[in-house]
């Protein structure tokens, strides 16, 4: 059985690669390998993702499950002043993460851990993610249960998902949780889900 993006420790061999891409309108360049989520180019659900949040100056973001770094560097290279935080479980990933920021000249906080484990009680404006589906429902909806505690009143968790393969289900978890969730964005059979934690902004 073949490795997943989401094994903590990959053993596949390496197969390390490196491609340019633009997203928020800047260019840039990332290292990828073997084991990590969309090796070869950022997916288009990423990108309709890293498109569609609506992230203001000197906010914060947390990027979960970050794999290279796509959503929270694009962000970090995009917004004044923002405080990037990314997590995932994936050793690999993290080491990418890390390497892709200081090629890119971006800050960025890159944490190794499940979820929220590596967060401690750290709270953000912001929470993005593309949501492992094959990593069980579990995991998915272990996301937006997590999430309220690790956002600041009228914080927002912004998912993305395939139209015909979980974003309706995914919605519904959203709603039951935060008692919101709207379709912000759609595009290449994909869904952007945003869901806010009461409060004011």
């Amino acid at each position: 059985m073949g490795e997943h993006y989401f094994t903590r420790k990959p053993t596949a061999r390496r197969r390390p690669l490196e491609f340019t891409a633009v997203l928020r309108g800047r260019s840039l360049s990332f290292h990828t390998d073997s084991a990590v989520f969309s090796r070869a180019t950022v997916d288009a659900g990423t990108r309709l993702l890293i498109e569609a949040v609506e992230i203001g100056p000197h906010t914060s973001l947390l990027d979960l499950g970050c794999g290279y770094g796509a959503i929270g560097l694009a962000v970090a290279a995009a917004v004044d002043g923002a405080t990037i935080v990314m997590t995932d479980v994936n050793h690999r990933a993290v080491a990418l993460a890390r390497r892709n920021a200081t090629a890119n000249g971006l800050r960025a906080d890159v944490r190794e851990g499940p979820l929220y484990e590596p967060l401690a009680a750290l709270v953000f404006d912001h929470i993005a993610a593309n949501p492992p589906i094959r990593a069980g429902k579990s995991v998915v909806h272990g996301i937006v249960e997590g999430a309220p505690d690790h956002l600041r009143e009228g914080g927002s968790l912004w998912l993305v998902a395939r139209t015909k393969q979980g974003a309706p289900s995914l919605q519904e978890k959203m709603c039951e949780v935060f008692g919101n969730a709207e379709i912000v964005a759609r595009g290449g059979g994909f869904r952007v889900l945003r869901s806010r934690r009461a409060g004011n902004p």
